[in-house]
């Protein structure tokens, strides 16, 4: 970059988001276990053009299958997880404003820190796809959540910023045998975990001392000559004894 000033530098102020505090933890959602006619009502399976049916039912003959769950929207599009706002993460409001906690460090010293309460949700589907890997069977969107609390450095006026930097959702499909010996679901399990940096953070006036900078020149683009394939000349154009 090439500087605009030249001969020293000018005192600044800036206008910036200061971190107060930053912590990164992996959080593991409560599993969600479905279990029998009720919970299969809620799950909802679409399966080859059917609502409401019985997964394990369907798909008896079509051999092995794969079943995994995939975040998505309360309308059921599937999201990037690591995408802003793809899974929501703020703070819990505490009636009397976040709570001041004192902490011994390994080393005796103590400190003074703030407990903040952190709320995750988002929406899920479960989808079955066959051995060729076409989706056979779609659930409607489940709903997931997980309240934490952190001791962090957060006095008023810090915000919380949120980034959720990993994701992984397991889904696994229990069926049994009826009386007849067929096939019927009996249970779905579904574990969520999640990697995640927590900061407190405030916007701050800085005083600094440092110099304007401008954009780089651009490099100039010359268009190269033209180029053509070498010729013949042997036999084009046509020699005059030919």
């Amino acid at each position: 970059m090439n500087k605009s000033i030249k001969g020293g530098k000018e005192t600044l102020c800036i206008k910036v988001p200061k971190v107060y505090d930053w912590v990164t933890r992996q959080v593991d959602v409560p599993l969600q276990s479905f279990t029998g006619p009720e919970a299969l009502k809620k799950l909802n399976f679409s399966c080859n053009g059917h609502d409401c049916v019985d997964p394990c039912a369907a798909l008896a003959d079509m051999g092995a299958l794969t079943i995994e769950c995939i975040l998505t929207d309360s309308e059921g599009n599937p999201v990037n997880p690591l995408t802003p706002g793809a899974i929501l993460c703020k703070e819990i409001p505490q009636h009397h404003g976040r709570q001041v906690v004192e902490l011994t460090l390994h080393n005796g010293e103590i400190i003074t820190l703030q407990r903040v309460k952190v709320l995750k949700k988002g929406y899920y589907i479960v989808q079955i796809k066959n051995a060729a890997g076409t989706i056979v069977c779609t659930s409607d969107p489940q709903h997931f959540a997980v309240a934490e609390k952190f001791f962090l450095c957060a006095p008023e006026g810090t915000y919380l910023q949120c980034e959720i930097t990993d994701f992984e959702c397991d889904v696994n499909l229990i069926c049994k045998e009826d009386e007849e010996g067929d096939p019927v679901f009996q249970q779905i399990d579904v574990s969520i975990n999640m990697c995640q940096n927590i900061q407190m953070e405030a916007i701050v006036k800085l005083e600094i001392c440092a110099d304007f900078c401008q954009p780089r020149p651009e490099v100039p683009f010359t268009c190269p000559p033209l180029s053509f394939p070498p010729q013949c000349p042997e036999i084009f154009p046509v020699p005059d004894d030919y």
